[in-house]
């Protein structure tokens, strides 16, 4: 959606979809905007509870069945295993991703790995198609005026149009870009502690050859799954913001994450849109 400031500030049922890498601040302003009327709609919370829920505990199940004194409990239906997932800490999700590498140290196998990658895609996918339900039920079902969409860092890792084309549609989308000065204190936070990522599957090819070639290893059973991830991410942030930009620039607004740091409030926040729309025009 395209606006005037006079536009967006008579819409009565806003509906605004953050993008940007994860870290800069796109849950921060859900969880603010939540104490203000409006509905926190978390793609990866979507993700973990729906479309990846058997999944997660497929796998769990797996684990436990490893256990003799686990699975004759589970094969007497003696105990059930549920999968808890809160906005704020998404850890089966995670755990469901994994990493890539030594399975001695927590790695998964390629085929595997990218096995369950393409399953997280088809979710997230799937997440983001469900946003026009979730905005009529925001208003109907829980009864708030607004809505923001708070999208995972992958989104514009999917290579699905039709996603672009219905968040354009149905929402503004906001686009937090993080300024070359501040690109190096993501980078390193993110390396500080790697947690499991999606990447696109011509992307992940080229990195694992390259790693595989500078580390001067054999195969992927060799490679140190926090280490790829802390080598790998760099590559990825700096492969993803001309995506993001393709995505803003037709589409969207762009703010920084040094303004969206700054807000406090639902009044900071869409005086932060306004000025975005404002710039734009």
């Amino acid at each position: 959606m395209k606006f005037t400031v006079e536009q967006f500030r008579a819409w009565k049922r806003k509906c605004v979809t953050l993008l940007g890498m994860s870290g800069v601040g796109k849950t921060h302003l859900s969880t603010l905007l939540r104490r203000s009327d409006w509905f926190h709609y978390s793609g990866d919370y979507r993700i973990g509870t729906r479309y990846l829920d058997e999944p997660i505990l497929d796998l769990i199940k797996s684990h436990a069945m490893r256990d003799p004194f686990l699975r004759d409990l589970l094969r007497r239906d003696w105990i059930t295993i549920r999968n808890v997932i809160k906005i704020h800490d998404l850890g089966p999700v995670l755990s469901f991703i994994g990493k890539l590498g030594n399975p001695e140290h927590g790695g998964l196998p390629l085929d595997e790995f990218s096995r369950r990658q393409a399953l997280y895609r088809q979710a997230e996918i799937a997440a983001m198609l469900d946003l026009p339900e979730f905005v009529r039920k925001a208003h109907e079902v829980y009864n708030y005026a607004h809505l923001v969409n708070d999208v995972g860092g992958s989104l514009c890792e999917l290579d699905e149009p039709r996603v672009i084309e219905m968040l354009a549609q149905h929402s503004l989308i906001l686009y937090i870009r993080v300024p070359e000065a501040d690109e190096i204190k993501l980078i390193e936070r993110a390396q500080a502690d790697p947690k499991p990522l999606y990447y696109r599957p011509d992307f992940l090819q080229t990195a694992v050859k390259d790693y595989l070639d500078l580390r001067q290893l054999d195969y992927v059973a060799q490679i140190e799954p926090n280490d790829f991830t802390r080598w790998v991410f760099p590559r990825l942030f700096h492969s993803r913001v001309p995506r993001y930009e393709a995505i803003a620039q037709p589409h969207g607004y762009t703010v920084s994450s040094e303004d969206v740091a700054q807000v406090r409030d639902e009044a900071d926040f869409l005086s932060l849109v306004e000025s975005a729309i404002a710039r734009a025009a």
